[in-house]
């Protein structure tokens, strides 16, 4: 006669984070998989109300939120900075 497996049902988030909370290992409900995320700090940014104007009509045109757009300009404004940055750095030679 065959065994037959116990189905295993599925565990919640919540019921892994209890766990973790009382110091059991839940290594064996991740794969190692994917990327740690970043925690968010919020910032308060002051900005005119023409800008503001500008940001909603962007944000309106690609269909996304206001703070969509700001982050993605953020995000390019300092990845154009760090390509400034690097060029201007001299290449040491081989």
């Amino acid at each position: 006669m065959q065994k037959t497996r116990k189905a295993v049902r599925p565990v919640a988030a919540e019921e892994i984070a209890k766990m973790a909370d009382h110091g059991h290992d839940v290594s064996r409900f991740f794969k190692g998989e994917g990327r740690m995320v970043q925690p968010i700090q919020r910032v308060n940014v002051d900005v005119t109300a023409g800008m503001l104007e500008e940001l909603d009509r962007a944000a309106q045109e690609l269909n996304v939120s206001r703070q969509a757009v700001i982050k993605t300009l953020v995000r390019q404004a300092l990845d154009q900075h760090y390509l400034a940055q690097s060029a201007r750095r001299p290449h040491l030679a081989s």
